[in-house]
């Protein structure tokens, strides 16, 4: 006998193998892929450092899906008998309003959709300590 009688026959791939190789499996990496970016951790933007917090604070994602929020200029936000009035969109936020939050620098912030525009609708608003 020969060697070569003496080899086990090389085992040839079927077409349908090779097509679920070629094609299912990057297929699948990529949904994989896909998979851990969506269930990896939101991450929320960041205030600004105030005299109050000096290293910043954190948004909460549900208030501002990474864009939403920014502090607000003196005048924006009017603290009245009704609630909290958003000066260039006349809207009201009942001071008992869900969306009012504890402001954590002493500042009020204000996170509306459209990217904190004067056309937005509040989602949050932070808010410093009442006035007395």
């Amino acid at each position: 006998m020969s060697a070569a009688t003496l080899r086990p026959a090389r085992a040839v791939q079927p077409a349908g193998r090779l097509l679920f190789s070629l094609f299912v499996t990057p297929i699948f990496a990529i949904a994989m892929l896909a998979m851990a970016v969506l269930t990896a951790p939101a991450f929320a933007h960041d205030a600004k450092p105030t005299a109050a917090k000096p290293q910043g604070w954190s948004y909460p994602f549900a208030c501002c899906a990474n864009y939403d929020c920014r502090t607000t200029h003196t005048g924006e936000v009017l603290e009245k008998p009704e609630g909290y009035v958003i000066a260039g969109t006349g809207e009201v936020v009942p001071m008992s309003d869900k969306r009012v939050k504890d402001s954590p620098d002493g500042d009020f912030h204000w996170c509306a959709h459209q990217a904190g525009l004067d056309a937005g609708k509040t989602i949050c608003l932070f808010v410093p300590p009442r006035s007395y």
